[in-house]
């Protein structure tokens, strides 16, 4: 495989940061041990500038090329947070943290940059800047965002974004890209039934709240079937359905739903948001009961740029020797889109070969992806700004 020869010689080292980010996962924006850890590399490598605290607990490092004619900054970001899921996984460098894993690889985006934070300080060899952005807060806290918020595109000048994740079931080692839009919005909702609660013996006496919310569970999945022009993508998962009482003979008071719409489109977007309203509250009411909703936008969509995905696509072909595969649409959601919303890019996904999926408690980040992810961030930089 045609990586750069220094990050076969850096395997070692790039594979133990990992193991070492592995072993001590944080959550969220509680990334202090990692950001000091990833700070203290890239003052070792003599980059010209190492900032910490962007977006709360984020970190940039700046290295600037032999030549900086162009006044060009692209911006490489890879993410450093983890899950609250219980390693199953018995690595010899599982989680010492109970119940906190890297179950989604952020450690091996973190050590991948890292490693292509070395070969480039070393090397420099490109016209511009490169910022190394390494941000908290990916699953489900809006780092991304925090970052932006925080004036990094102001900051650092930078006028191209470009992201990397592992994916299990892709051929290891193997890129795939998309075009426009990639990554779904994702918006969450919380609908809380309220009815009359008594015995179970007599229903009469009540306004049981599991029936009502039972319907409701059914009538939602009719938003994607029915209420939404079938060639458009949208997706309507109730995830938690939860009473306020544990008795086999007590019809609760209240049941609370939770759960996630994910769309492409703007108008399909709230199209489907004011069916879940309009359903809660007629159902509810329908049946004597009460609906209570709340409704929060999330992650918005994201969308590469179409001649960035090009390029991308063959700076990927270039480091493996194989053609980089066309991507679907998916309807999970990235934070990286806030950085696509501010300036051009694109993200690309790198496979992780036969592995359980992210998000599992077995989820195991493949080392052997590592020098090929290094090696794609090095040829992006060297071919985006060529001296």
């Amino acid at each position: 495989m045609p990586i750069k020869n220094q990050f076969s010689e850096l395997f070692e080292h790039i594979k133990s940061w990992r193991h070492h980010i592995h072993q001590n996962p944080e959550l969220m924006y509680d990334t202090i041990k990692t950001s000091k850890f990833v700070e203290t590399k890239l003052k070792e490598f003599g980059c010209d500038e190492v900032l910490s605290g962007i977006g709360r607990t984020g970190v940039v490092a700046l290295i600037e090329g032999k030549k900086n004619i162009s006044g060009k900054v692209i911006g490489l970001r890879a993410d450093m947070d983890a899950l609250p899921i219980q390693e199953q996984t018995n690595l010899d460098y599982s989680s010492n943290n109970p119940g906190v894993m890297h179950a989604c690889g952020h450690d091996g985006h973190t050590a991948m940059l890292l490693g292509a934070a070395k070969y480039l300080a070393d090397t420099r060899n490109f016209n511009g800047k490169v910022a190394l952005i390494f941000q908290p807060a990916e699953e489900g806290g809006g780092g991304a965002k925090e970052m932006i918020d925080d004036g990094l595109v102001e900051k650092f000048n930078i006028q191209e974004f470009y992201g990397m994740h592992n994916m299990p079931g892709l051929e290891l080692g193997r890129f795939s890209i998309k075009p426009g839009d990639f990554f779904a919005a994702a918006d969450t909702f919380i609908i809380r039934i309220v009815g009359k609660g008594g015995h179970a013996a007599k229903p009469q006496e009540t306004i049981d709240p599991i029936v009502i919310s039972s319907n409701l569970v059914m009538a939602l999945q009719s938003i994607a079937s029915r209420n939404i022009n079938p060639t458009k993508d949208v997706v309507v998962s109730v995830c938690t359905f939860q009473t306020d009482t544990i008795s086999f003979n007590v019809i609760p008071e209240i049941v609370t739903l939770k759960g996630t719409l994910r769309t492409f489109d703007k108008e399909v977007q709230n199209n489907a948001k004011d069916k879940i309203f309009s359903l809660s509250k007629s159902i509810a009411e329908a049946y004597g009961g009460k609906a209570e909703i709340e409704f929060n936008c999330g992650y918005p969509v994201m969308k590469n740029s179409v001649d960035d995905t090009e390029i991308a696509m063959s700076v990927a072909e270039k480091v493996t020797g194989k053609k980089t595969m066309n991507a679907e649409k998916i309807m999970g959601a990235e934070d990286f889109s806030y950085m696509l919303n501010s300036a051009k890019g694109a993200y690309i996904l790198i496979g992780n070969g036969d592995t359980p999926s992210v998000h599992s408690p077995t989820y195991i980040f493949n080392d052997e992806i590592l020098p090929i992810g290094s090696s794609y961030w090095a040829e992006l930089v060297e071919t985006k700004m060529q001296l």
